[in-house]
């Protein structure tokens, strides 16, 4: 148990996909997992661990911004013994080819700032994915027909966002997508020497102004969710 996940030790598998809403974490669970159990709702962030095809998997909600997202992601790894941490979530489209419900692998993952700057200090780390995560994402969607792009993303410090300038320069410079969370997540794990990678689907587009009613992202996740697993076990099939 550690300040923010009261789970027992044992209870969280190696490898936990991570959503920033708790309720979606509880929904994989339940959708994708077989015998999901409860093993944490500590300020209401619920956590889940089951299996996939016989794999322990945990499914464990990590809030919104790399702020919340480093508290789970740091205590899952140094206390709780995570070792392949795949975020799961939405991202708003920047580029003409990007559309809705396309799935968007983070290769890279640019960003002005994370909780993790005052370690790097001067230093300009350029945070990736793990390859073999990567390419096994990849090989996944392919195979699902799923419509997906590899390539760097913008993880944002802020939601609502005033620097026009500044996505017309992520626009220019061919980043796919912007969300909130993974730029920190791909620090923390090349510092513990962890496995990461950031699975998304285009919710809304920041060149259109589209966005998928509440009714249909439900079902548009489920492809992502199981890239993400088949990319953490890919001897499943």
């Amino acid at each position: 148990m550690t300040i923010h996940i009261g789970a027992k030790s044992g209870e969280i598998a190696e490898t936990v996909l991570m959503p920033g809403d708790p309720y979606r974490a509880k929904w994989a669970a339940e959708t994708f997992l077989d015998d999901a159990a409860l093993v944490n709702d500590v300020r209401g962030m619920l956590g889940f661990t089951g299996t996939w095809k016989g794999h322990r998997v945990t499914i464990q909600g990590s809030g919104m911004g790399m702020p919340s997202l480093s508290i789970y992601a740091n205590e899952l790894i140094r206390d709780y013994g995570a070792r392949t941490l795949i975020r799961i979530g939405s991202c708003g489209g920047m580029q003409n080819a990007v559309q809705l419900r396309d799935v968007i692998l983070a290769m890279t993952a640019t960003t002005l700032s994370t909780p993790s700057r005052g370690i790097l200090r001067e230093l300009n780390f350029a945070p990736c994915a793990d390859w073999g995560l990567l390419r096994a994402a990849a090989r996944a969607a392919e195979a699902k027909g799923t419509k997906c792009h590899v390539g760097g993303i913008y993880s944002s410090d802020v939601f609502y966002d005033e620097r026009p300038d500044l996505n017309e320069q992520m626009v220019r410079h061919g980043i796919l997508g912007v969300e909130m969370e993974a730029a920190e997540l791909y620090l923390l794990a090349a510092r513990h020497g962890c496995r990461a990678l950031a699975v998304l689907t285009v919710s809304d587009h920041l060149l259109t102004g589209d966005a998928l009613p509440s009714a249909d992202r439900e079902r548009s996740f489920g492809d992502m969710v199981e890239i993400a697993l088949q990319a953490a076990f890919p001897e499943a099939g």
